[in-house]
């Protein structure tokens, strides 16, 4: 599952009984445009809504679109936990608008998922240079190799930080051994388990619904 699926836009079909979702899911049984009321406009938008996604043992795993969540539920391999209070509807069925869903099929998780990426470097260091510490946004960071390409570094997940334009002229192609005022905050690690639930608590944090899954 993946939350980038839910960028995706919602288009009217003229054969009445399919519901598109960005990846040709068809749902038998049910009308296809989804609604919402009082505002169609704003529909993409709410289609794009972060939900919280429960294996069959309510342990977090993933969080992915709106979108997603409703054809999952539609199809019946999720149902719906906790629900933002915004009803959708369709022809032959009235969806609420889930905040959290749990398979209903237990799923084994592998161990690593998260493919080696600058903006997966940027969510595990928090958006945070990890040698002055500053917190910026994405724009404004740049990845930098500890040991530098230039000095055989390799991109790795060990090998690569989140860094600040500023730290990153000043360090160079120099060692952190070399420069007496800069030092790592921490040591750069793999995407791990630990890490993926840190970014569901930071991303669900100013939502109750989330907070009795996430924080246990």
């Amino acid at each position: 599952m993946s939350a980038g699926r839910a960028t995706t836009h919602i288009r009217k079909q003229k054969t009445p009984g399919k519901f598109h979702s960005g990846h040709d899911a068809h749902v038998p049984g049910h009308a296809t445009h989804l609604l919402q009321e009082p505002r169609p406009a704003s529909l993409p938008s709410a289609m794009q809504t972060p939900v919280l996604v429960l294996n069959a043992s309510y342990e977090p795993i993933n969080i992915c679109g709106a979108r997603r969540a409703l054809v999952l539920i539609l199809k019946g391999v999720a149902r719906s936990e906790e629900e933002h209070g915004t009803l959708l509807h369709a022809a032959r069925v009235r969806v609420p608008m889930p905040s959290v869903i749990r398979l209903l099929e237990y799923r084994r998780i592998p161990h690593q998922t998260r493919a080696l990426s600058r903006k997966n470097i940027l969510l595990r260091d928090r958006n945070t240079c990890q040698y002055c510490g500053e917190v910026l946004p994405a724009a404004e960071l740049t990845l930098d190799h500890v040991i530098p390409r230039s000095r055989g570094g390799l991109s790795t997940w060990e090998n690569l930080v989140a860094c600040c334009h500023v730290c990153n002229r000043r360090k160079g192609n120099q060692m952190i051994h070399e420069l007496e005022d800069m030092q790592l905050l921490r040591e750069p690690r793999p995407f791990s388990l630990h890490t993926s639930r840190h970014i569901m608590r930071m991303i669900g944090s100013s939502d109750l619904r989330w907070r009795k899954y996430l924080y246990y």
